[in-house]
This record gives C-alpha cells, structure tokens and sequence, in this order.
C-alpha cells in the first residue's frame, strides 16, 4: 500500500519528458515567433521609434504597392537570388567534391578558399570598397603595374556593373559554407559503390552523373534552399560595400526595409517589406521542396 500510495499519477509520468521541451520551445517562441507576429502587426500600423504607434490599417500596404522604388527592388533581389544561386550551386559543389577526395595538396587548397567564411560579411564589405576604389584601390593599382587591363573598370560605380560585382562577391563569400555541405555529403556516399562502378568499366564522367549527383540530392536541395533564402535577406554585405548605390542600382528589398526603418524611421513600412520578405522566403523554400519531392526522400540512397 505504501508503494503504491507514493507513486506519481499517470498522466505526470507521462508528460514529465515534455518538460525537456520547455526551454527550446520557450527560446523559440521568444526570438522567432514573437518577432514575426510583432512585424506582421506592426506593417499594419505607424510608428517612427518614438512616438506612440497608431494603426493606419493597411496604409503601408497600399504604399508598397504604389512604391516605384520597392518593386525596383523587389526585382533587384529577384535577380541576386537566381544570380546567386546559378553561381554559387556549380562551384560549390565542384569544390566539395574536390575537398572529399585525396588529392595532393588538398587541405592546403580547401583552408585557403574557406577564408571568407572566417570574416564577416561587414567586413568584406569595407575591404571589397577599398580595393575596387578607383583612387588607389588595390584593383585599380594592379590594372596599372601590371597590364591586368582588363580590370580597369569603375567596378562600384558604373550602374550597369555594379549589380554583377555585388553578385560575384556575395557568391565569394557564401561558396565556401555550400562546399562543406557538398563535403559531407560526397563523404557520405560508400566507398563501395564507386568500386563496383570501376570494376564494370564506367568511366569518371559517368560516375558522377550516375552516382555522385543522384546521391547528393538530399544535400543539393538543403543547400539551394538555404542559398535562395538566403540571397533574400542579403543586407550588410551591400550596405558596407554600396549603400545601395550607385543611385539604387543596388538596393535589395533587405536593405530597403533597413534604410526604411533606421534612417527614414518609418518602422511600419519597413515592417511590411520585412513581412514580404519572409512571404517570398517561405513560398521559395515549399516550392523547391514540392518540385524536388524532397520531403517525401526517406533516405540519402533514394535520390540514385
């Protein structure tokens, strides 16, 4: 009877695990969830940072929809994602298909091209603007000591060149971080089976159509989803290197919504652009993985 009388009820210990969940559920609710519904109410409303906020209903609305300026941009960042992403996807898994193997020299080569991941994109920012300054910018230095012609262009303020530069750049920075995804992946991929293709003749060439790139395909979804997303919300890398200039030859919707909200202080404005932004983030991201089936993939070996 005493045993009985000290055990716990049922549905305690039942839920007793659930408490473990407490404090990622709680983090998550506190920096995710509660951000997202305070900019969803506050693009419904107006606010300057100081003042008492004050509903407009869906005036800010009606001003994106009227704004020259933000469809520019909504357009700009259409074409950085897809720019970014027909860049990045090729090299970045050339490279992790080469740091997997056992060339000579590899380690060496691979911790050299990882060097961007190392320093932040505001940095990058400020030492690119530096050496693609037209007054003694190291670019500008290297075109005129020695014969690189071909690089002396006005890379930062020629309107019709400055969108290609930010896009070569923001692959620069984030090739490295898809190549270690497309790392572990080719790492991944049994030994074995590569063993068996030599053995039946098959060729390099027809190895990686047949074997490498199917068995990736849990890892090239991940990684393109990741790299579009991501091109969406490219702000400090711009921001240090152009401001969005010159004129707004640059300007993304991220930055729009930041100048918008800390230098126009129209925080209810820059709050519906930062609500279209995680619109086209999430339709993005379920549309990639409808196309790719990937969430109906059980397992790496299903992509073959």
């Amino acid at each position: 009877m005493a045993q009985t009388a000290g055990r716990r009820p049922r549905w305690i210990r039942g839920w007793w695990p659930a408490w473990f969940l407490l404090p990622p559920v709680a983090l998550f609710a506190g920096f995710v969830v509660l951000p997202i519904v305070l900019a969803v109410l506050l693009s419904f409303c107006s606010w300057n940072g100081s003042s008492a906020i004050q509903f407009n209903g869906l005036a800010n609305w009606q001003q994106f929809i009227h704004d020259s300026s933000a469809l520019a941009a909504l357009e700009r960042t259409g074409v950085l994602v897809v720019a970014s992403w027909l860049v990045q996807e090729p090299i970045a898994l050339a490279l992790g298909i080469f740091a997997a193997g056992r060339q000579r020299h590899r380690a060496v080569l691979t911790a050299i091209y990882f060097l961007p991941m190392l320093i932040s994109a505001a940095s990058l920012g400020i030492l690119w603007n530096l050496l693609l300054s037209p007054v003694n910018g190291g670019v500008m230095y290297a075109s005129t000591h020695f014969g690189l012609f071909f690089l002396d262009h006005q890379w930062l303020s020629d309107p019709d060149l400055v969108m290609g530069t930010v896009i070569v750049l923001v692959a620069w920075e984030f090739i490295p971080f898809h190549s270690l995804l497309f790392e572990a992946g080719t790492r991944q991929i049994p030994r074995s089976i590569y063993e068996a293709a030599a053995i039946d003749g098959i060729g390099p060439y027809r190895r990686f159509f047949r074997i490498t790139l199917p068995m990736l395909r849990h890892t090239i979804v991940t990684s393109s989803t990741l790299n579009l997303v991501g091109s969406l919300t490219v702000f400090d890398l711009i921001y240090t290197l152009t401001s969005g200039g010159p004129g707004q030859s640059t300007r993304v919707l991220a930055l729009a919504q930041y100048l918008e909200g800390f230098e126009s202080l129209d925080f209810g404005y820059a709050s519906a652009l930062a609500v279209v932004l995680g619109v086209l983030a999430v339709i993005v991201s379920m549309l990639l993985i409808g196309v790719t089936g990937f969430g109906k993939m059980r397992s790496q070996s299903e992509g073959a």
